[in-house]
């Protein structure tokens, strides 16, 4: 979608599609409100300096509509279908790799009460479970801090994802 596709959108539709950046409701409706951005850059910019006030209760918000790393996400709608390009890593994932990662889910829900969050596009099973491995050690504010970045940079790159300039057609667009 080009940006002025996106700043044409009637206010449900942008709503929509920025929640499946972001499941923030505050975020959403600022980012929408922000309308018309001049290019991507801007959107993406305003969306960053938003998320960067992003609360605790922000990120546990937004992580009841994130899947475990190594689980499929269920359902067909749009949040789905980037969690599964975001995860493709995983379909390849050795079995021990994939079972420490399981194992690594459970205790870290167990340790903080959230799922374990990391933004698993153009990163490998095994990178990702090392940051879980590591991340399993750090405290809980740091950890929250960590994870509420993780979740920015998830965010930016479905931004991008879904939305370009018009450089490019719709059809071969992957920015």
């Amino acid at each position: 979608m080009r940006i002025e596709e996106f700043n044409e959108l009637d206010t449900a539709s942008a709503r929509a599609l920025v929640a499946v950046w972001a499941a923030i409701p505050a975020w959403v409706d600022a980012v929408v409100a922000g309308r018309p951005y001049s290019s991507v850059d801007e959107l993406a910019s305003r969306a960053a300096d938003l998320a960067a006030g992003w609360t605790r209760a922000d990120l546990d918000a937004a992580l009841a509509h994130h899947p475990r790393i190594g689980e499929k996400p269920a359902g067909a709608g749009a949040e789905a279908a980037a969690s599964r390009r975001e995860q493709a890593s995983m379909t390849d994932a050795a079995a021990d790799v994939a079972g420490r990662i399981a194992a690594g889910n459970a205790a870290y829900e167990a340790r903080f009460g959230r799922v374990f969050l990391i933004r698993a596009a153009g990163r490998s099973a095994e990178e990702m479970l090392a940051e879980l491995e590591r991340r399993l050690r750090t405290d809980d504010e740091t950890e929250a801090a960590e994870a509420t970045g993780q979740l920015a940079e998830i965010a930016l790159l479905r931004l991008h994802a879904a939305i370009h300039d018009g450089h490019q057609d719709d059809e071969g667009a992957d920015a």
